[in-house]
C-alpha cells in the first residue's frame, strides 16, 4: 500500500514512516506544509493519505484544504485525517463526498496501533473510519429537520457504530443484541434513507456520510 504522510512535527512524521514501512507499506512521501501535499497528492496518487489538518503556513485548516481540493482532482482518493483539531466546516466538506474513502481520528485518542491501521486499511479500501468524539462533535448542532430524524434510537445507535468501522458482529456485540437484530436495523435505515440496493457496500458508506452530514 502506497501512502503520503502530511504532518509537521518532525518526530510524529519520522513515527508515522518507521509504523507504516514496517507493516508492509510504502511511503511515497512524507511532507510537512498544505502546498506540499496538494503536490504529493496529486503526483503520487497514493492508495491512501494520513494528513494532519493544521500545517504550515497558517496553522489553521491547510491539511483539509489540501486534501478536499486533491479529491476534486482524483475523486474518492482516500483521505485519512489524524489530527488533534475538529475543523468542523472542511470536515464537513470532506464527508460530503458519498464516495467514502475518508476518516478522521484524534491523535491523542488512538490507544492501539492495530486500531490505526485497521482504520487506514479501512478508508483505503473506500470504507470510513470515524472517531466518536468527532461524530459527537459533528452532530452538535443536529436538528429535527434532519432527514435522519425519522430513525428510531436504536437505528441511530447501529448507524453510529457503523460510522465508527464496525463490522455487523462487533455492533451486535457492542451493543448486546444478535447479528440478526443488527442486520434488522441496517436494512431499516437504508429503507428510511432510500438507499436503493447494490452489490457492495456503498449503501453502507452513503448512510454513514448521511449520518455525518445531517
Amino acid at each position: 500500500m502506497r501512502v503520503v504522510i502530511a504532518e509537521d512535527l518532525a518526530l510524529l512524521r519520522d513515527g508515522l514512516i518507521r509504523l507504516l514501512e514496517a507493516h508492509d507499506c510504502t511511503v511515497a512521501a512524507a511532507v510537512d506544509n498544505g502546498p506540499d501535499l496538494h503536490k504529493a497528492l496529486t503526483e503520487h496518487r497514493p492508495d491512501v493519505a494520513v494528513v494532519d489538518v493544521r500545517l504550515p503556513p497558517t496553522f489553521t485548516d491547510e491539511g483539509l484544504q489540501a486534501a478536499i481540493s486533491a479529491r476534486q482532482t482524483l475523486p474518492g482518493l482516500p483521505i485519512l485525517v489524524l489530527s488533534q483539531h475538529v475543523e468542523q466546516l472542511y470536515a464537513r466538506e470532506l464527508l460530503s463526498d458519498d464516495r467514502g474513502a475518508v476518516g478522521y481520528l484524534l491523535k491523542d485518542r488512538v490507544f492501539d496501533i492495530s486500531q490505526f491501521l485497521d482504520a487506514i486499511n479501512r478508508v483505503a479500501a473506500g470504507g470510513t473510519a470515524m472517531d466518536p468524539a468527532v461524530i459527537s462533535q459533528l452532530l452538535a448542532k443536529h436538528t429535527d429537520a434532519s432527514p435522519l430524524a425519522q430513525l428510531t434510537t436504536r437505528e441511530r445507535e447501529v448507524l453510529a457504530e457503523m460510522a465508527e468501522g464496525r463490522s455487523n458482529s462487533a455492533i451486535a456485540t457492542r451493543l448486546y443484541i444478535t447479528e440478526k437484530a443488527v442486520s434488522k436495523h441496517i436494512n431499516s435505515i437504508f429503507t428510511k434513507l432510500d438507499l436503493p440496493p447494490s452489490t457492495d457496500d456503498s449503501r453502507r458508506v452513503r448512510a454513514v456520510l448521511a449520518y455525518l452530514n445531517q
